[in-house]
């Protein structure tokens, strides 16, 4: 099959999720395009922070990138009639119709979406379309529209796109999507009832979750150190949606009680002045570590190392909300007792008093009490641990679940397709119904 995926910006560290496809895609045979769509930004890739998988399956070199929009409104005009001159041989009269602000409202007067399809205007047609975000299927059913692409539209739901995204434009948001889309992925139960209840057809939608490559995350069975110091860990960016705060407090209220405690913070963003701030305040500095961005084999150190992990997402101000956290499965899947947060997805991946704890969102008093408990009894980590990679294997291992949207991708194409007749929605490898 020939596929193109649409992403905003590629490569992006904290989506890894959609490398596992691509790559996944081309081991399997399949030619993967990748049309990063984002028209602020330019192309140039920091190759310092770069997923180490990006290298080795070239992938920048099947990337290809919307030329960057100025922001200044007659120098994009300018540039956008040069782009119009460059290309014009390839698409004439679709180039010219993208300026159509009455068929294509702000994205033609924005010149948003000429600026997108010029990537496009000499690749052909695509078997599959594949939106990876609810966000990018209005725009490939423009470009569609306007035959500068052909193929089936598969648009996966991811969290934000489901959650603020509609907060800021309406309930409505996705209604043309609904109705000419041709399916439609959720990573989560929790997001695709989110779709049906905004219209989508229950016929056109699955859930096929994001999945992790279970081989590089060594189960290893968690035992009380020796030494008494207990370490604990979590993953993510520093932003409101992951509620890194809440565990910090919790923290500070735990070491009370167990000072020999050790808590590491991996990952980065806006609210890292923030953080270094309340953890002073906290007289938290020998305990709580920023550590920043770490490449794959350090956070497999740092987990390998550690005896507890949290991840305490929280429904953030702007209603932008959480699918079942990757960093989550990757630590249940070396064998870390949880905890985290009866939050969008999460309750899918973690079974609250099995393979962890579940607490209500924002409550660092409760994530204290959950700490408390499981340095207290370390005889539970191992059980607990035990039932997460259970868990992480039966329903997110990253091989099965590619299997699964290359037979998702096959029928949709074996056309001609009756939606009707491939319930119930459900996804059995080797044996396929959709």
């Amino acid at each position: 099959m020939k596929i193109a995926f649409l992403v905003w910006r590629f490569p992006v560290l904290s989506e890894p999720f959609i490398l596992n496809q691509i790559t996944g895609l081309i081991d399997r045979g399949h030619e993967v395009d990748i049309y990063a769509c984002s028209v602020d930004r330019d192309g140039s890739v920091n190759n310092s922070q770069v997923h180490p998988i990006v290298k080795q399956y070239h992938l920048l070199e099947r990337t290809y990138y919307a030329p960057r929009r100025p922001k200044n409104q007659w120098l994009r005009l300018l540039k956008a009639y040069g782009l119009l001159w460059r290309n014009f041989a390839e698409n004439p009269f679709k180039c010219l119709q993208l300026f159509n602000s009455s068929e294509y409202g702000n994205q033609a007067k924005s010149l948003k979406l000429f600026y997108r399809a010029i990537p496009f205007l000499s690749k052909g047609k695509y078997d599959i379309i594949h939106c990876q975000f609810g966000t990018l299927g209005p725009v490939a059913l423009m470009l569609r529209q306007a035959g500068i692409i052909q193929g089936k539209i598969v648009t996966t739901f991811r969290g934000i796109d489901i959650s603020r995204h509609v907060r800021e434009q309406g309930i409505h948001v996705y209604d043309r999507l609904f109705a000419e889309g041709d399916f439609f992925l959720a990573n989560c139960e929790f997001f695709q009832n989110r779709a049906l209840a905004l219209g989508c057809s229950p016929q056109k939608i699955l859930v096929h979750g994001s999945g992790i490559d279970c081989h590089k995350f060594t189960y290893k069975p968690r035992f009380f150190p020796e030494d008494g110091r207990v370490k604990i860990a979590t993953i993510g960016r520093l932003v409101e949606k992951k509620g890194i705060e809440y565990a910090i407090r919790a923290i500070a209220k735990i070491a009370k009680i167990h000072p020999n405690i050790e808590f590491n913070i991996m990952g980065d963003g806006p609210l890292k002045e923030h953080f270094q701030q309340l953890i002073t305040e906290l007289k938290l500095t020998n305990i709580v570590k920023l550590l920043g961005w770490k490449e794959q084999p350090e956070i497999i150190e740092i987990l390998n190392n550690s005896h507890i992990f949290i991840a305490p997402s929280v429904t953030a101000s702007d209603g932008n909300q959480d699918a079942p956290v990757n960093t989550l499965k990757e630590a249940m899947a070396m064998g870390l007792p949880v905890i985290s947060t009866f939050h969008g997805g999460i309750p899918e991946l973690v079974e609250d008093g099995v393979s962890g704890f579940l607490v209500p969102e924002r409550d660092s008093d409760v994530i204290a009490d959950k700490l408390n408990y499981l340095i207290s009894h370390p005889q539970v980590w191992q059980s607990m641990g035990t039932a997460g990679r259970i868990r992480v294997e039966e329903k997110y291992d990253m091989n099965k679940l590619n299997d699964e949207l290359v037979a998702i991708y096959e029928k949709l194409l074996n056309q001609k397709l009756d939606l009707k007749k491939i319930l119930p929605l459900s996804v059995q490898v080797n044996s396929v119904t959709i």
